[in-house]
């Protein structure tokens, strides 16, 4: 086992015992302390208790409604500076009455829309192509669509497990999974030692719908920890684009203490979001590897995650290689207590601490790569030399503005680090109504690793002059970046060209072909759909893109179906077969 990156200690030596941290810890004054309208406090669980004890009574306050809203005179939304954490609805004035279902389009064509909606919230996708054609593998957790987009303006639906939702919620699950299995977020690539598709699919804690307030609901903190599901990843052969042409090769938990448990005993969150793995030897995961990994503010998850590397050279038999920790993350140990401290995040109940996402890096180890990037919430950005995977390093380190609520640090875009030196980091939002800190994209330099620095921010999108609102924020629902899709896209991405989900906005094509002069060179603003979205997902309208960079299309996911479109940007569109399959065999 590799040592905790930052400590001498290895990392088997700061586990402490559920039992051993509830005697050891300073408890709480109280088990039911009320808390000005969220109710009262009620923890049992010893990680969460000692991770509020830490900082206690410091919740963001509401802010005076007279500090944000509408400037009447530039016609511009003022942002709170920080707010709690909220799902409610935060109304101000000059917000539409209605919800918008005008559309917007500038520097784009709309080729082609389905109305199937997997999911509103949000959606992965993976694109794979067999036998000359091209499959679109849209999922989230227990729901999946499988497409045939081998001409992009006649999609077909081919399989469906799931749910399929609408204007009355999610219907009736079809071909519905068993209760401890699911489509985790899935890389897919082309093995060479094996001549065939390997699928890495990740299987993640279930908090959704399980848990909504850590700090108030101890018994649903205690059903997460005794969850029978695999926390950690399934490794799959692709043998045809369906379900039942793969063949499961490998199960890996985690759980760094515990790697033989049975589900319902693994530690740890399990496997975060898309693994980084490009096919070859190495594989990187963001995964909290210990129930102890527990320093995080955020109320609806209770771990705080770092980093893995996987020895996949065989992926029948994948091995862990190193855990990659960062001061701040473990309950227990007080250089990390220390550090967590030193956040000016802490005791506010609101942020998500940790990675989100697994290290994006563009250049994988086996072709020279060096860095990866970890986005790490309100921790901040990490650089991450992992030219060796048995010992991954950190050597830079940035903080951003406290940007509260939402997720401070999720995505980071790696698409142009290599002509211009830059990365772009965002967080996305969480709150309707902007109800929250503008989360803005940071052109960060990482032109020298060690030392990253903000060199300034993408422009904040606006709304056309046609449009019945000045500022995005008075359309209704949420207004802000999502990410630029995933690094398993087809083809290469495009030099100076960076299309983002943004919402209320839609998708927002970024044009940094003059780093330093940013603009927007191309949108499209889908269309509210009240009439085919169910009431409380009407305000998630766009939360997705993936893009066909060999063919010049972008996909777009919103919460009443999907659209293909183009954009001069990317060139002129192709609705061809591929010419070549997609991963790359190369």
């Amino acid at each position: 086992m590799k040592k905790n990156s930052v400590s001498s200690k290895p990392i088997t030596a700061i586990r402490i015992k559920r039992s051993t941290l509830a005697l050891a810890v300073s408890l709480l004054s109280t088990s039911m302390i009320q808390a000005a309208d969220h109710g009262p406090i009620n923890i049992l669980d010893p990680y969460v208790e000692r991770q509020a004890s830490l900082a206690p009574g410091r919740e963001t306050p509401a802010p005076d409604p007279a500090s944000y809203g509408m400037d009447l005179q530039s016609g511009s939304f003022i942002h709170p500076s920080a707010t709690p954490f909220s799902h409610d609805n935060h109304p101000f004035e000059g917000q539409l009455e209605e919800w918008d279902t005008n559309s917007y389009i500038h520097n784009m064509e709309v080729e082609a829309y389905y109305p199937i909606t997997v999911e509103p919230f949000h959606t992965w996708q993976n694109i794979v192509d067999f036998d000359g054609r091209r499959y679109l593998y849209q999922y989230v957790r227990r729901d999946l669509k499988i497409f045939d987009i081998t001409d992009p303006r006649d999609v077909q639906l081919i399989h469906t497990r799931g749910s399929t939702w609408g204007a009355d919620g999610p219907s009736e699950e079809v071909n519905p999974y068993p209760e401890d299995d699911m489509f985790g977020a899935a890389s897919i690539q082309w093995s060479s030692s094996l001549g065939k598709y390997i699928m890495v699919q990740a299987f993640e804690i279930r908090r959704f719908g399980v848990l909504e307030d850590k700090y108030r609901q101890p018994e649903e903190v205690e059903e997460i920890r005794n969850s029978n599901h695999l926390k950690g990843f399934k490794v799959y052969e692709m043998n045809g684009p369906l379900p039942e042409d793969w063949e499961l090769i490998a199960t890996r938990t985690t759980d760094i203490n515990n790697p033989d448990a049975p589900n319902d005993q693994q530690e740890g969150s399990g496997v975060r979001d898309i693994p980084t793995y490009f096919g070859g030897d190495v594989m990187y995961v963001a995964a909290a590897p210990s129930d102890s990994h527990a320093l995080t503010e955020y109320p609806n998850d209770l771990y705080n995650a770092g980093y893995q590397s996987w020895d996949m050279s065989d992926p029948r038999n994948p091995r862990l290689l190193d855990v990659l920790t960062v001061p701040g993350q473990i309950v227990g140990d007080p250089e990390h207590e220390a550090a967590f401290l030193a956040n000016p995040r802490a005791g506010n109940r609101s942020s998500w601490m940790g990675a989100r996402m697994s290290l994006f890096v563009p250049t994988p180890v086996e072709d020279g790569g060096q860095y990866g990037y970890a986005a790490m919430g309100g921790m901040g950005l990490y650089v991450v030399d992992i030219t060796d995977s048995e010992d991954m390093r950190v050597v830079g380190h940035l903080d951003f503005p406290v940007s509260l609520a939402g997720t401070e640090g999720d995505n980071i875009d790696v698409s142009q680090v290599e002509e211009t030196g830059l990365i772009y980091y965002s967080g996305y939002p969480l709150a309707e109504d902007c109800y929250e800190a503008y989360k803005d994209i940071y052109a960060v330099d990482v032109s020298d690793p060690t030392a990253p620095y903000i060199r300034h921010v993408l422009p904040r999108p606006t709304p056309p002059e046609e449009a019945e609102f000045t500022d995005f924020c008075q359309r209704n629902g949420s207004f802000g970046p999502k990410r630029t899709g995933y690094y398993t896209q087809p083809g290469s991405s495009r030099e100076g060209i960076l299309p983002y989900a943004f919402y209320n906005a839609g998708v927002q094509v970024f044009d940094v072909s003059n780093p330093d002069e940013p603009t927007i060179g191309a949108y499209f603003v889908p269309p509210f759909a009240p009439d085919s979205v169910v009431s409380y997902a009407m305000g998630n309208l766009s939360h997705g893109v993936y893009v066909e960079y060999d063919r010049n299309l972008i996909w777009l996911f919103t919460n009443h179906g999907f659209y293909a479109l183009s954009t001069p940007l990317l060139g002129e569109p192709s609705f061809s077969p591929p010419e070549s399959p997609w991963p790359s065999r190369d």
